[in-house]
């Protein structure tokens, strides 16, 4: 399967989670979601260690690549998913998931200051058109 058909399945994937998880938090806090979905991610990986086996390939990672990935573990899956949640038990889903969806923004722009990444008119453009959406979801 090509990068494209994944990046779409990912949406289609994504797109339905927040959903689930906005029924859910109008029966529990956010903290206890954010627990109860942790279990969910351990499941997977358990089930799917199981098929795949990728410990003993995940040994021969240098300390610095598994501290980096941990790194964006625990701020994506645990800060991100935190922080959201709390955001989508008190608003409204048609708000929030785009407005926590502008992340591209965040990276776009590190990846301009940091990484040297080339500043481009399209992607400029696709900066703004998300600033756009941003504005215009913020009543």
């Amino acid at each position: 399967m090509s990068a494209f058909w994944w990046a779409v399945l990912t949406a289609c994937v994504w797109g339905m989670v927040p959903l689930i998880e906005k029924v859910a938090l109008q029966h529990t806090d956010p903290w206890i979601g954010l627990c109860a979905r942790s279990c969910g991610v351990l499941l997977g990986l358990v089930v799917f260690g199981l098929i795949w086996s990728p410990w003993k390939a995940m040994s021969s990672l240098a300390p610095s690549t598994f501290a980096l990935l941990a790194l964006g573990g625990l701020l994506a899956s645990f800060m991100g998913q935190f922080t959201f949640y709390h955001a989508l038990k008190s608003g409204q889903l048609t708000q929030i998931v785009p407005l926590a969806g502008t992340y591209p923004l965040v990276a776009a722009i590190l990846g301009w200051l940091l990484m040297r990444e080339p500043l481009t008119l399209p992607r400029v453009i696709g900066v703004l058109l998300v600033v756009s959406g941003v504005w215009l979801l913020r009543g």
